[in-house]
């Protein structure tokens, strides 16, 4: 007896380089908010997060995928990046506060993901941001400006494996990510960038030192926040 084999069908990989806006947009203080919520809860506001990103598209611009309370999406120029930003942060009432970090360059359009190292620093200028604050790079500084947005330079700064320091810019989209915010349970000054988590009460944002402070201020939030006058 004779048998046919049949070679599998192999689907060819195609790879297109292009030129485009990449940002990383997260939520500050989601682990805090899993802590005091519940996975859940938690899940439900990440969802919630992704079906905003999606509404807040613009032609030519795609969310390409989640990554637990992230999303990464692509704008063609770096001018439509920063107008998709500023939408999603004025659409985001009731989430988290958001962080976001920008770059613009060439990269690798495969199997409806995107690759290089224009992703790579995006992703890098992201972690720098605290919570309420857009950075990018001079490129995106750049267009900031020209739209008539504020932009503040940070200077030179080294990011993880990234060759060379990297000149950074804070983008004037959010009011008030410039004041230090007080632990509404401990009373402490908190450092944005070092804090445990955040969450929202009666449309303000309160900062935590601690996971214990945070979930001491979700089992009584009127009372702790009725103690302190400097949240945002």
């Amino acid at each position: 007896m004779r048998y046919l084999f049949k070679p599998r069908s192999m689907t060819t990989r195609r790879s297109t380089s292009t030129t485009q806006a990449i940002a990383f947009v997260d939520m500050a203080g989601f682990t805090a908010l899993t802590e005091t919520q519940g996975d859940e809860d938690a899940a439900k506001i990440a969802t919630r997060f992704a079906d905003l990103t999606r509404a807040t598209l613009q032609p030519g611009e795609r969310l390409v995928k989640t990554i637990g309370d992230a999303v990464l999406v692509t704008s063609p120029t770096a001018r439509s990046a920063v107008s998709l930003v500023e939408r999603l942060l004025v659409r985001a009432t009731g989430l988290p506060s958001l962080r976001a970090g920008l770059h613009h360059g060439p990269v690798v359009e495969r199997d409806d993901d995107v690759f290089g190292a224009t992703v790579n620093l995006a992703a890098r200028v992201a972690a720098e941001a605290n919570a309420g604050e857009v950075l990018g790079t001079k490129v995106i500084a750049d267009a900031a400006n020209d739209a008539g947005i504020p932009v503040i330079e940070l200077g030179d700064v080294l990011l993880k494996n990234v060759t060379g320091a990297v000149a950074l810019y804070s983008l004037g989209l959010v009011l008030g990510a410039s004041e230090t915010p007080i632990d509404p349970v401990c009373q402490m000054p908190i450092d944005r960038r070092s804090a445990a988590g955040n969450l929202k009460y009666s449309g303000k944002q309160y900062w935590f030192c601690s996971l214990t402070c945070a979930a001491a201020f979700a089992s009584n939030p009127a009372w702790h926040a009725s103690t302190t006058s400097t949240a945002e």
